[in-house]
């Protein structure tokens, strides 16, 4: 849009809005593929009840900070808000809230004092994923958070209370670089890891092995263990033809509005110069459909089965699962995949 200069008689002074080729007005692309999700408080909370009923593990809540209609469309609650109050509606499921410390400002004290209150309202489930991409300041925010260190804080006579069940709330972070997986090594806990092969299936299992393998040794080499997860979007149908025919129509949809009906998945549309992104640019590894999720599995509920399995080798400890239309897509997984992981022995 274009202003008037502040100068009585000045002339109109342009901004990006007025040129048709700068980065603003670039599409957005999103799946027009019809969905059911809402993204309002009650939807996630039957969600996440839905997941507990399943015997899901884990529930984690991204933090989201993008131009108006987001990845969301009308609604994006903020996860701590929105954790807290599903904490007291959950009883089994861990909750993992998501934090950016560049969003700030937030006062170490207060973080702790917010997770010491939803470890008590959880019963010791609450997890945090502090996000940041100047590690020095995530790791002064760590320290101060878990009662190591006052570096860099004024902090006097500090005390929080209620004490978290098991010492201190489960740490998380999400990393691909040198020095995050360094960082993670040091004081993370649970690290969501990504593919450096990119989204297809195949390349993750090629590129995987070696990069879990070196997270875990930097967490060996100074006395600590880790578990890693990664997020895969489940795509499956009854059929391999049927699973195909559904990933296709998502990733042909591509274009129009953002709303609540439709589901943006295209890695393009929010560029990011991330490590853990940077395999869907290279032209060495199969790509994906760019369907969602850091690696994307389709096919039938016996293939679905098969890659899950072949992840597993991979030696990832556990997926944390994205769904397009997720109410429904949840739904059949529970009732179509989750038998045959038993079986398989992926799950008790």
């Amino acid at each position: 849009m274009s202003v008037t200069s502040v100068r009585e008689g000045g002339p109109i002074l342009k901004g990006p809005w007025n040129f048709k080729d700068s980065p603003i007005n670039r599409d957005i692309k999103t799946s027009t593929h019809s969905t059911t999700n809402r993204w309002t408080f009650d939807y996630n909370l039957a969600l996440v009840q839905k997941a507990e009923e399943l015997g899901f593990e884990l529930a984690f809540s991204r933090s989201q900070w993008l131009p108006e209609g987001g990845y969301d469309g009308e609604a994006s609650i903020d996860a701590f808000v929105a954790l807290g109050a599903m904490a007291a509606a959950t009883k089994n499921i861990m909750l993992i809230s998501t934090l950016h410390v560049l969003y700030g400002p937030l006062h170490p004290l207060h973080i702790a004092k917010w997770g010491a209150t939803l470890d008590n309202i959880s019963k010791g489930r609450w997890r945090i994923n502090i996000v940041t991409m100047r590690w020095r300041t995530s790791c002064l925010m760590w320290l101060i958070v878990t009662g190591v260190a006052e570096n860099g804080w004024r902090l006097e006579n500090a005390w929080i209370t209620p004490k978290p069940l098991y010492g201190r709330p489960i740490l998380v972070n999400a990393t691909g670089s040198a020095a995050g997986i360094e960082f993670a090594a040091k004081y993370s806990d649970l690290i969501f890891i990504t593919s450096p092969g990119g989204a297809h299936i195949d390349s993750a299992l090629e590129t995987l092995p070696a990069h879990i393998a070196t997270i875990k040794e930097a967490a060996k080499a100074v006395g600590r263990k880790v578990k890693t997860l990664i997020n895969p979007i489940i795509i499956s149908r009854d059929t391999p033809e049927e699973a195909e025919v559904y990933a296709d129509s998502i990733a042909e949809c591509s274009g129009g509005s953002l709303g609540s009906s439709k589901f943006n998945n295209n890695a393009n549309a929010y560029k990011s110069d991330a490590h853990g992104w940077r395999g869907r640019k290279d032209p060495n590894h199969k790509q994906g459909r760019n369907l969602g999720g850091n690696i994307e599995i389709i096919g039938s509920p016996e293939q679905v089965i098969a890659q899950i399995k072949a992840l597993h080798k991979t030696g990832v400890d556990g997926i944390q699962m994205n769904f397009y239309d997720f109410a429904p897509d949840l739904d059949y997984f529970g009732r179509k995949i989750l038998p045959l992981l038993k079986t398989a022995g992926l799950r008790i």
